[in-house]
């Protein structure tokens, strides 16, 4: 070989190399990647967003999305984490309220807005994000249970709190209304999901706060909940 030839051949394997390295280096912004992953997910839920909707949407290949997050529960799992930091905020909001009866109001109205504020991603991602699954993402489906599982437990505690204090009467059962309100919570959100108006689920807030227990709330006072929109809080950037 001569020595230009094999200058050449040096010369290319070292461009080589750089190209390869660049290629391994992450080449975008984790947190943009990390909502566009979220979007995907909240629109499409677990197993229905495909690896090819999220190297779309965050705008990288499979290699880089594989080195930057793992595998695609990794994601889920990360995005989940954001889901609930920004778009649940109102949930903990919610527990620092003075009555039981403005807690419940709070939880029902604000996952009213979330659930209605863009077509694109209706509905709440923690319910219909893995309801049904195939057994590879059986344990995306437990970690969502678990999640709504522990929310359920902190409401329950805030009611006997409420009850401790005599804001909820003696005979309440804040078991049962903490699975009340999130059933009907979880409800609220399969029905946006298929198309439900804010309007219509602003009324059935209205309803299930109609009879709680220990408030006298005259048909005015209902009728300004059925209207009312959610409490300002301040998102988490």
């Amino acid at each position: 070989m001569t020595e230009g030839v094999k200058r050449f051949t040096i010369d290319r394997y070292e461009k080589d190399e750089v190209l390869l390295s660049m290629g391994r280096r992450r080449e975008f912004d984790v947190d943009e990647a990390l909502d566009a992953a979220l979007r995907v997910f909240w629109q499409k839920g677990y197993e229905g967003a495909s690896y090819t909707d999220l190297t779309q949407a965050i705008g990288v290949e499979r290699p880089a999305l594989y080195s930057a997050f793992g595998n695609k529960e990794a994601l889920f799992r990360q995005a989940l984490e954001r889901y609930y930091t920004r778009e649940l905020a109102f949930f903990p909001a919610a527990l620092k309220l003075p009555t039981s009866r403005e807690v419940a109001s709070h939880i029902l109205h604000n996952a009213i807005e979330l659930n209605t504020r863009d077509p694109e991603q209706s509905g709440c991602l923690a319910i219909h994000g893995a309801l049904a699954v195939s057994d590879d993402a059986e344990p995306v489906r437990q970690l969502l249970i678990e999640a709504r599982a522990t929310a359920e437990a902190t409401l329950r505690e805030r009611f006997e709190q409420a009850k401790r204090e005599g804001d909820l009467p003696k005979t309440a059962d804040c078991a049962a209304l903490a699975s009340y309100i999130c059933a009907v919570t979880h409800g609220m959100a399969v029905q946006a999901k298929a198309g439900f108006s804010r309007e219509r689920l602003d009324a059935v807030a209205a309803q299930a706060l109609s009879n709680w227990p220990g408030s006298e709330h005259t048909a005015g006072n209902q009728e300004q909940d059925a209207h009312r929109g959610p409490r300002k809080i301040r998102r988490p950037k």
